[in-house]
């Protein structure tokens, strides 16, 4: 693929994991991917054979990519686990409110929406959460607890943004925050 093809790709990941995030798999349909993303349609389809499920499977997994990256940046900083969560919830705190409230987890949406109905979907999501648990688990080092503690603060993140999203407010990220806090100790 040329040059022009990889950008061509890249513009209809963007615009489609803005619009999953912002109204989930059902908003966002092919019709507003295309013109989202400026891409003619035969471009979607010759990048994406498999059409929505693919495209939207491929966004998912590369936001959750991304995610992962800003996690492992933060790890990265030689911080505790308790700054390392903090961290996380403040630049996802940041990251939702500077996009007026629509950019949640690019994973949860999906997963609530087509996790029971699409195969290849509930794949891509189970994936991207597994990885981050496992960043979260190395995090917590050798606690004998890590594997259940490490599940139990994706939980707590991921509730966070959901209800900080329907308050158009951080405070849920705040008060897990605190709550997670006294876990790690």
């Amino acid at each position: 693929m040329g040059q022009k093809g990889a950008e061509t790709r890249t513009r209809l990941l963007d615009a489609t994991q803005e619009l999953i995030e912002g109204g989930g798999y059902f908003g966002a349909g092919l019709n507003q991917v295309i013109a989202a993303s400026g891409a003619p349609r035969g471009s979607l389809y010759f990048h994406f054979p498999g059409g929505k499920e693919q495209l939207v499977g491929e966004s998912v997994r590369r936001a959750g990519q991304e995610i992962g990256s800003a996690m492992a940046e933060l790890a990265g900083a030689g911080s505790s686990a308790e700054e390392f969560v903090a961290g996380v919830l403040d630049w996802l705190g940041e990251r939702l409110e500077e996009s007026g409230w629509r950019k949640g987890c690019p994973v949860a949406t999906v997963a609530l929406e087509m996790a029971a109905t699409s195969d290849p979907l509930q794949e891509v999501c189970s994936e991207v959460y597994t990885g981050w648990e496992a960043a979260l688990r190395e995090l917590l080092g050798d606690r004998p607890d890590a594997d259940d503690l490490a599940v139990t603060i994706l939980a707590l993140v991921e509730g966070a943004l959901l209800l900080a999203r329907a308050h158009r407010d951080r405070e849920p990220l705040r008060r897990v925050r605190r709550r997670i806090a006294v876990l790690l100790r």
